[in-house]
């Protein structure tokens, strides 16, 4: 009898062709050839448990940015790839996200609108004027689950799904997100690493909701926190600031 196969993320939801995990913060979603990734992760694994040999199918819908962890779906066949990514476009996919910011946010909710651009050449997005080349409107809105005199934790829905969105909309309102330094944070998150790419943020995709693209099912699935979050300072505070109990 073979043994089990156990990969080396944690898998959220599986059903048919849909798989969710949870993607680690430092790792990205996709890479060249060489170069260690989440898509090659789920690829592995999926065509070591069920015996395949040769090239599998796997579909990336969406992405998380590289310091970003948090839940992420693939699909694993082309009908069911299609499906999901017309939700996606139809902006009927459900992303929640939790971040800690460095700053005190004053509202309690809001909405946040903004035209956003990636630079050109560069790994970095910016906030610009709504009639400048290449901007596109972004949109977001969010809740003040806690707050210190010093943080504030935020839960985030996003309207829209561009280039460093959460990022360059809090950065810009002077709430980077903490460890984020490319915007400007001036505080560190996560593990000490060599390479500043495998940093990590304060960023997590904390729950996705969509319909199954093959069965009449909806989807809702929770990303739990990492070590990296339950062992930092300013989590630990604003979690018993919290008005409501907050599950990690």
């Amino acid at each position: 009898m073979n043994s089990p196969v156990t990969p080396p993320f944690e898998v959220l939801y599986e059903k048919g062709p849909c798989i969710c995990v949870l993607k680690q913060a430092g790792l990205l979603t996709q890479a060249p050839p060489g170069i260690d990734n989440l898509e090659l992760q789920v690829r592995e694994f999926c065509k070591r448990r069920d015996g395949k040999t040769g090239k599998i199918y796997l579909a990336i819908i969406h992405r998380l940015d590289r310091p970003v962890s948090g839940a992420i779906v693939f699909c694993r066949n082309v009908r069911a790839a299609q499906r999901l990514s017309a939700q996606f476009r139809e902006r009927s996919v459900r992303k929640t996200y939790w971040a800690i910011v460095e700053g005190v946010v004053p509202e309690d909710s809001g909405e946040w609108t903004d035209h956003v651009r990636k630079i050109p050449d560069v790994a970095q997005g910016e906030v610009v004027a709504a009639g400048s080349d290449d901007a596109r409107p972004a949109e977001l809105s969010f809740e003040v689950l806690a707050r210190t005199s010093t943080h504030s934790l935020l839960e985030i829905e996003l309207g829209t799904g561009r280039y460093h969105q959460i990022r360059l909309q809090c950065a810009s309102r002077q709430f980077p997100i903490l460890g984020d330094s490319l915007y400007g944070a001036q505080q560190a998150f996560g593990p000490i690493v060599e390479d500043p790419r495998q940093q990590h943020i304060a960023l997590h995709a904390r729950r996705l909701q969509f319909r199954h693209p093959m069965v009449e099912e909806q989807v809702d699935v929770v990303a739990p926190l990492s070590s990296a979050w339950l062992e930092n300072e300013a989590w630990q505070e604003l979690a018993r600031q919290s008005s409501r109990e907050i599950q990690p």
